[in-house]
């Protein structure tokens, strides 16, 4: 709940256990990390994980949310302001998959790729999210 007891807190972003473990391995490997939900560049429309403050951040991009991955540690998720207008709806869950990873993002060595499940906000998570 947030500040007002009659609002539920709403989540834009969550991840699988099996994501939050390889974040794990990559936050040991390479410090604090973030995604950068692609725009359908250089490798389609695919959560990017960079080394934090590594994807440089401005007014155009809009903050979805932090992903608990344990031991005290979250992941901030990031997307472009105009690609979040046609998200806005969705609430979108970052999972992973075998297969070869987007160039640029952190789990390309690992033989696996990040990639986003998403569903329609139900009614009420949309009502609890105009709310705020």
């Amino acid at each position: 709940m947030d500040e007002r007891a009659d609002v539920p807190t709403v989540a834009r972003v969550a991840v699988t256990d099996e994501a939050a473990e390889l974040l794990r391995r990559l936050v040991g490997a390479n410090g604090p990390v973030m995604f950068h939900q692609s725009g359908g560049c250089c490798d389609g429309s695919s959560p990017m994980c960079f080394p934090d403050g590594d994807f440089l951040l401005g007014e155009a991009d809009v903050h979805l949310g932090d992903l608990d991955i344990g031991m005290d540690r979250s992941v901030p998720v990031w997307m472009s302001r105009s690609q979040f207008e046609y998200w806005s709806h969705t609430h979108l869950t970052i999972d992973v998959v075998p297969g070869r990873g987007a160039g640029f993002s952190l789990e390309a060595p690992y033989g696996v790729r990040f990639l986003i499940r998403s569903r329609l906000f139900s009614d009420a998570e949309a009502a609890a999210l105009a709310a705020l």
